[in-house]
Parts: C-alpha cells; structure tokens; sequence
C-alpha cells in the first residue's frame, strides 16, 4: 500500500523547477547550502526554505556540522514515486489492451 501522503510530499517537492534543480546537482555530489545557492537567484531564505521542502520530502538529507549544513540526495527516495508510476502504468496498459481488442472485434464484426 502507498503511503499518499509521503508521495504528495515528494511530488510537491518536485513541483518546482529550483528544488528540481537542487536534487539535480545532489545527485551528482553532495553540497552545502551556500554551494547549491551560487546558481540560484534568489535569497539565502529562500534556497533554505526549499531545502527543507526537500528534507521533509525524504528527498535530500542534511548534516550541520559547525556553521556548514551539508546537503546529500537521499538514494531511495524515488522508490514510492517509482512504485505509484508503475502501478498507473500497468493500469493504463491493461485499459490500452482491452481497448485493442475491443477496436479488434468491432472492425471483425463489420466485415
């Protein structure tokens, strides 16, 4: 069973082009806070603020050790949102096959 209210989370997370952006570059290799926030333009806050949409996600990770908070992509993170695609897959291919057959009698029984 899914847990929507995790998947709603990381969705939201990744709903936006900044926090795509900063799990992008964790993804690579890990950074700090001021490191992820170099390319960004926008307020120190704000990259924070995203930074811990991200951590509440269960997308990113962060350690503070003295005044550096260091960010790292948390590697199983995907796999909710990786099992809730599969499942609509299976479904929409399933639908797509009776739809195919259907169309395949239908255009039988007109001969």
């Amino acid at each position: 069973m899914l847990n929507n209210s995790s998947l709603d989370r990381i969705f939201y997370a990744l709903s936006d082009p900044s926090r795509r952006s900063i799990v992008e570059r964790l993804s690579r290799k890990e950074a700090s806070v001021s490191e992820l926030a170099e390319p960004l333009e926008m307020s120190m806050a704000a990259v924070v603020q995203h930074i811990q949409i991200l951590e509440e996600s269960g997308l990113i990770k962060t350690l503070k050790v003295g005044r550096v908070r260091t960010c790292r992509v948390e590697p199983n993170s995907l796999e909710l949102v990786e099992s809730w695609l599969l499942q609509r897959k299976r479904l929409w291919e399933r639908n797509l096959d009776q739809l195919g057959e259907f169309l395949k009698k239908s255009k039988e029984r007109k001969k």
